[in-house]
């Protein structure tokens, strides 16, 4: 029997382990709010979090500075 720990997939994001959440968030420069409402929004894959998690940090962006 082998007792090796899993590699975790790195193109899926587990919401419901705790190392993954740190993990994440700090590779995605993301707070577990952000990120929890990426992946609801967009799925666990991490490119396209990733994307999300862009596209709405320069929205953030546009509205604080009032551009349109």
């Amino acid at each position: 029997m082998d007792h090796k720990k899993e590699t975790p997939d790195r193109s899926k994001i587990n919401m419901s382990d705790p190392r993954e959440l740190k993990y994440w968030c700090k590779a995605l420069e993301a707070s577990e709010e952000q990120l929890a409402k990426a992946v609801d929004k967009v799925g666990n894959s991490a490119a396209t979090v990733r994307k999300e998690l862009a596209m709405s940090t320069k929205q953030a962006d546009t509205a604080e500075n009032g551009r349109t």
